[in-house]
């Protein structure tokens, strides 16, 4: 509850950074108003203002204190309901937040015999530009844990491992994250997983795509569907990915069942891949990537939004179980907590990179990768979600239905 409610508490911040009467009626006595004068906001941090201010006009503050009450109890009728999940924007430009931490890198911090040694560098270039170029108000956003543990950044030295990661949202999605995993010819990982705004009864897009030794390379791209039935979103999608999908024998492979049930959150349509052959990632799995990537930028920007709180709530409802199941089953868990430790890796997964998620009792899932399911261009698909099968499902059938929107 405490993790939802800072949720709602950045939409309220970022809502008021938005509203000019707001922001004028905080006024300084020394120059009776201050136009450009920056707002700060941060998560873990209440409001301030710079400079310090010496009065606060006493109707704008009341009605900031309402705004932020409204959301916290998510009361269906606040505006700022619709906006679930945002986090406040962070201070950096996009070009700021871009180069953060030496972005994008050209060497490795690893071991390595190959001339690009990472591999998958092309694709957080290739995604961060399409976003510049195609997303509607693009922006960076506070990327802090519920610790304040710091993600944005971290390395090994010894172990010649670092990771790197880069929070971004717009008008159509609440959250993009992008992770960077090096580790020379060791470990090389791109991540990301697009979250529409849940005013968006869609699929979530999920990008895991990993390489080990130079040896072992798996890969999942997949419209991670949000309920039971494709036909519960709002728009039907998996007949548009099915012709891409065709042009890739060597991405219809089958996932194991070690850490996910592949009934579960994800698509029929969804691309896996384990090979060893590295031709693979640019002949096959970069386009692929690229089209799965625009296709689903399309599918939001023809969907029309929602804007009933109810609908908004129920597929934010959602989104929470997705990031709690993935959360509990993510197999990079065991590479994070032997190369940063495993507190730092708790946070990281339950408060970043799922950071909808409950945190499990049981603690993280330690246990390596698996390579499971049929040889690369063997038959098969990942399976739909089936009926029955939802962990989240409430007793009630009919109350855990979700109008389509």
């Amino acid at each position: 509850k405490m993790k939802t409610q800072q949720h709602f508490v950045a939409a309220a911040a970022s809502a008021v950074i938005a509203s000019a009467p707001l922001a004028h009626a905080f006024t300084s006595s020394s120059n009776g108003g201050c136009s450009s004068c920056s707002v700060t906001v941060s998560r873990h941090s209440p409001l301030h203002m710079a400079p310090s201010y010496d009065s606060i006009d006493a109707q704008a503050l009341l009605e900031l204190e309402n705004r932020i009450s409204s959301v916290i109890q998510a009361d269906p009728s606040s505006p700022l309901a619709l906006s679930l999940g945002r986090h406040a924007p962070s201070p950096l430009s996009m070009e700021e937040a871009a180069a953060q931490n030496g972005m994008p890198w050209d060497t490795t911090i690893g071991r390595t015999d190959e001339e690009n040694p990472l591999l998958y560098m092309p694709f957080w270039e290739w995604q961060l530009e399409f976003m510049q170029d195609s997303l509607s108000n693009l922006h960076p956003i506070d990327c802090s844990t519920l610790s304040d543990t710091d993600v944005t950044f971290k390395e090994n030295k010894e172990k010649r491992a670092r990771i790197v990661n880069q929070c971004y949202a717009s008008d159509e999605y609440r959250k993009i994250r992008m992770t960077y995993y090096d580790a020379g010819d060791s470990v090389q990982v791109f991540n990301s997983v697009w979250y529409p705004d849940p005013k968006y009864n869609l699929p979530v897009l999920g990008i895991d795509i990993l390489s080990f030794n130079r040896k072992k390379y798996l890969a999942i791209v997949d419209f991670q569907p949000l309920h039971e039935d494709e036909d519960d979103h709002a728009t039907t999608y998996e007949h548009i990915l099915q012709p891409i999908k065709e042009k890739y024998d060597n991405l219809k492979g089958r996932m194991s069942s070690k850490f996910y049930d592949e009934t579960q959150f994800f698509s029929k349509e969804m691309l896996f891949a384990r090979f060893e052959d590295g031709k693979i990632v640019d002949n096959d799995l970069l386009p692929a990537f690229k089209s799965y990537v625009k296709t689903h930028l399309n599918l939001v920007q023809s969907t029309p939004p929602s804007t009933n709180p109810q609908d908004v709530q129920a597929v934010f409802d959602r989104q929470r179980a997705y990031d709690t199941y993935s959360a509990d089953r993510d197999p990079a868990a065991g590479l994070f907590a032997a190369m940063f430790g495993k507190q730092w890796a708790e946070d990281f997964i339950y408060d970043f990179l799922f950071s909808l998620g409950e945190r499990s009792e049981d603690g993280l899932n330690l246990s390596p990768p698996m390579f499971g399911g049929p040889p690369p261009g063997a038959a098969g698909k990942g399976g739909p979600p089936q009926k029955g099968v939802n962990p989240y499902a409430k007793e009630n059938k009919a109350a855990q239905s979700v109008p389509r929107l």
